[in-house]
């Protein structure tokens, strides 16, 4: 029976892997159990046990410990991946939002200062920047290439309070991406971006868990449902698809009310 997606040989370098209830994680999880070699990249050690807990399942992985909003780091981190596999199909940028060690800066913006803005930007929006622009020459000369960043719905549809600096480099992220997917559309790389909504990972806050309730799904979604988008967008399949945003939220953007459920639906 022919398999839908196959990616039997095909090097997928996927960022921001480290937690073993993340999207990164679930991700290369599914590319791997589809043939995929895949080489994950983190902040801290725990990007070992990820690759272990793969190579145990018969997945060819491999980790890699990296600070990507350090450039010279970025460059040593894709030489090593293009040194183990010899080149790199498929790109997720995954890593962002979330840092282990940081914690989140939520101050209102009239308040913010120049550092929490330039570190949000950096690592949702350079972080991205720094890793594409390594990766994509190797993809325009194999004249191949599939890129997903993990973008969000906060920013390019929706926004919080205490997350100007976010919301624009997450909407940036998508503008960044539609010039790229011109640019290299002739050199068959598709680039597009998934945007979640309110999904149950470890760094889930109990007021995003609330949020996922009021959705009209009526729960949070999980890493793999978020995956699952992901590694359509990183297939073969997806030849004719690029510059676009995928959001998967359960619905919440599409609803007006989100009020008490007892006056309205």
């Amino acid at each position: 029976m022919h398999q839908f997606m196959n990616f039997k040989d095909q090097v997928c370098l996927i960022t921001g892997a480290g937690s073993a209830a993340g999207i990164g994680f679930a991700t290369a999880e599914i590319l791997g159990s589809l043939g995929a070699k895949v080489a994950l990249v983190a902040t801290t050690k725990r990007i070992y046990e990820r690759a272990s807990e793969l190579q145990i399942k018969g997945i060819s992985a491999k980790g890699y410990i990296a600070d990507l909003m350090n450039r010279d780091q970025v460059s040593k981190v894709v030489s090593d991946v293009l040194a183990n596999f010899g080149k790199i199909d498929v790109l997720i940028n995954n890593a962002g939002m979330a840092q282990v060690g940081q914690e989140e800066d939520f101050t209102a913006f009239a308040d913010l200062s120049d550092e929490s803005w330039d570190i949000s930007i950096d690592r949702n929006l350079t972080l991205c920047f720094n890793v594409t622009r390594k990766v994509l020459p190797h993809m325009i000369s194999s004249n191949y290439g599939r890129i997903v960043n993990v973008s969000s719905v906060t920013g390019p549809v929706v926004s919080n309070p205490g997350e100007a600096a976010y919301s624009a480099a997450k909407a940036a992220v998508i503008g960044m991406s539609r010039s790229i997917a011109i640019e290299v559309a002739k050199n068959n790389i598709m680039i597009n971006n998934v945007l979640p909504g309110w999904i149950a990972t470890a760094s889930q806050t109990e007021s995003e868990a609330a949020g996922g309730l009021n959705t009209p799904v009526g729960r949070g979604g999980s890493s793999r449902e978020v995956a699952n988008m992901i590694v359509f967008l990183a297939s073969e399949e997806a030849s004719y698809i690029t510059g676009q945003a995928f959001i998967v939220d359960g619905g919440n953007t599409i609803q007006e009310y989100k009020g008490p459920s007892e006056y309205y639906y």
